[in-house]
């Protein structure tokens, strides 16, 4: 039973009061919320609003991840995955025969994918013509599979490198079978701490209007948050209402999924508050301010390959509403180094929900629940 006598001694009574009544939180309320000493007190308002859009159910898709390249022209401080040119150690470029084999070995798998999710870096020489034809390749031969692939960052790239508008790449992806985009590549919008963590890539206007683009063609697209680096909290509450602010014009965001960075094998260097003795609270509590900020996005990730399987739990209770999926092979997280499994089967992610408490749901890629 959530106290409303308990949030005005934390200072937040009035915060309470908006969020029973279903009213939108302001950058402040967001940044009072940061601040808050108890993470379970945000946590339990975070869950009354999962609550109250998804009742008992946790979401989970049986998908297959394909990173098709680490080179990348970006050159991201942050970034463990990226390789600067095919010759670098540890750089690999998929063929299109590479990924329908890895496509194919899972569909041949009783278990059926229900989404594809393809992202790569940003690779110098790759033509929008290769990957319409990845596209049209893997629809010829699995007509049913929902495609979500590129994020708003390389389809800038994409445009930068064939002369076109970023709408007609969007188009022309569109005719060859893309359902979905992931929300990757948004980082933290804050100019000045953007600069700092990837100052070649997309900036925080062309990210959303990409997004905005793609919601009109009807390409629904998630969206992201890369948070605990040297980020401010300002940057953060700033980031999430810049979304809902695109979401209140466009409104094709699906889910939000706030990604933990991981710092192991990054180049970026971290204020001593960002290290592993806080980073589990701080993660939590901004799974719950993400939920309660972001009020027209009906969806929050907990994404299990950077929370881990145990903290991804715990966000469900956060205002958390999915885990993502099986996933099957993932290296974007992993060679940053995330700890968690490469991939799950739907036993395990059923159990992780049953064992939280909540009632699985397996879905697609757009989030249509499938029986």
């Amino acid at each position: 039973m959530l106290d409303a006598s308990y949030y005005a001694t934390l200072g937040l009574g009035d915060i309470f009061h908006k969020v029973m009544a279903a009213e939108r939180l302001s950058f402040d309320d967001g940044l009072r919320l940061s601040a808050c000493p108890d993470v379970t007190a945000v946590g339990a308002l975070a869950h009354h609003v999962r609550t109250r859009l998804h009742g008992d159910r946790a979401f989970y898709v049986v998908n297959r991840h394909i990173n098709y390249t680490n080179v990348c022209v970006n050159g991201c401080t942050f970034c463990a995955y990226r390789r600067d040119d095919e010759k670098q150690q540890g750089a690999f470029v998929l063929s299109k025969e590479d990924i329908l084999a890895r496509v194919r070995g899972e569909a041949e798998n009783p278990l059926h994918l229900d989404e594809l999710h393809i992202v790569g870096g940003c690779h110098p020489s790759l033509p929008l013509e290769w990957f319409e034809d990845v596209l049209r390749s893997v629809r010829a031969e699995h007509p049913r599979l929902e495609i979500k692939a590129f994020t708003c960052v390389e389809i800038a790239h994409f445009a930068k490198l064939s002369g076109l508008s970023t709408l007609e790449v969007l188009k022309r992806l569109r005719k060859a079978g893309l359902v979905m985009m992931p929300g990757g590549g948004a980082e933290i919008f804050a100019e000045e701490t953007r600069r700092k963590i990837c100052p070649h890539k997309a900036d925080a206007d062309t990210w959303l209007r990409i997004a905005g683009e793609a919601h009109s063609l009807g390409i629904k697209t998630n969206c992201t948050m890369l948070f605990g680096h040297i980020e401010s909290p300002e940057d953060r509450i700033d980031h999430l209402c810049r979304l809902r602010e695109q979401q209140d014009r466009s409104g094709g965001f699906t889910c939000f999924i706030p990604l933990p960075f991981q710092t192991e094998n990054s180049r970026l260097t971290l204020p001593e508050e960002a290290g592993a003795h806080v980073r589990g609270l701080d993660q939590l509590r901004t799974v719950a301010i993400c939920r309660l900020m972001l009020d027209n996005i009906p969806h929050i990730k907990a994404y299990w390959i950077m929370l881990g399987e145990k903290l991804a739990q715990a966000a469900l209770w956060h205002g958390a509403d999915d885990l993502d999926g099986t996933i099957v092979e993932e290296k974007i997280g992993h060679m940053a180094g995330a700890q968690s499994a490469a991939g799950l089967t739907i036993p395990q992610l059923e159990h992780m929900i049953r064992e939280s408490g909540f009632t699985p749901v397996r879905r697609t890629a757009t989030f249509d629940t499938i029986a």
